[in-house]
């Protein structure tokens, strides 16, 4: 799964590598949690940045306190889920990101923390996750909320021993642009959701300061001593 990442990029460097415009100032997030307005591109408006809320609530939900909001979708039941396959024809997006965190499981029969790490890209630039976003109406009062969930895949060998789920990286800017393109299929659109090169990322552990979203500054990114 993934339950945490970075955004930690200049301004300028997204807006040239994603060729978007970026209107919303924000400061770097480097422990980016659900329930965060954070940075995707959509497919309905793939010139600019806007920002969304991180948790599925789809158009359809009525009770939106007992809904839930799922940060992840698997790739591999996405045609398979109401919920979520009106939006992998109509309302995908990508989440953008420069690093993500995984917590290591555990050894089976064993007790203990999981151990944190960071994943990043091996270049250390920024990238895109597949992502699927939907609008929520308040039919009271009129109020739209954007929402959006990052899709997830098999592990890669790096990630495998770490967790059984990654997330889906676009592997480069045609993948991310066929992505977004309404006029590719939706089999096109699944083929492109696939574990990213192992050998183009690598991980570190972190410290355990990770583990609470209160924790947003640069000390998170540091090596565990």
């Amino acid at each position: 799964m993934c339950g945490r990442y970075t955004f930690t990029t200049p301004k300028p460097v997204i807006e040239k590598r994603f060729d978007v415009s970026f209107g919303p100032d924000m400061p770097p997030n480097y422990n980016a949690a659900p329930s965060q307005q954070l940075p995707i591109i959509t497919n309905s408006a793939p010139g600019r940045v806007q920002l969304m809320q991180w948790g599925l609530l789809p158009g359809w939900v009525k009770d939106v306190k007992a809904a839930p909001k799922p940060i992840n979708a698997r790739a591999e039941t996405l045609s398979e889920k109401p919920s979520v396959r009106q939006l992998l024809q109509r309302r995908r997006c990508l989440v953008l990101a420069d690093s993500f965190y995984e917590w290591q499981q555990t050894a089976a029969g064993t007790k203990g923390p999981k151990t944190p790490h960071r994943i990043l890209l091996r270049n250390e630039q920024p990238f895109a996750f597949a992502g699927l976003w939907d609008e929520w109406a308040d039919r009271s009062t009129g109020e739209v909320l954007p929402t959006f969930t990052i899709i997830t895949t098999e592990p890669n060998a790096l990630m495998a021993r770490l967790h059984n789920r990654m997330p889906v990286i676009l592997p480069d800017r045609a993948a991310e642009l066929a992505w977004l393109d309404d006029a590719e299929s939706v089999a096109a659109h699944q083929a492109l959701l696939q574990p990213y090169a192992a050998d183009l990322m690598q991980e570190y552990i972190v410290s355990t300061q990770v583990n609470s979203p209160a924790n947003n500054d640069p000390s998170v990114l540091a090596p565990a001593a």
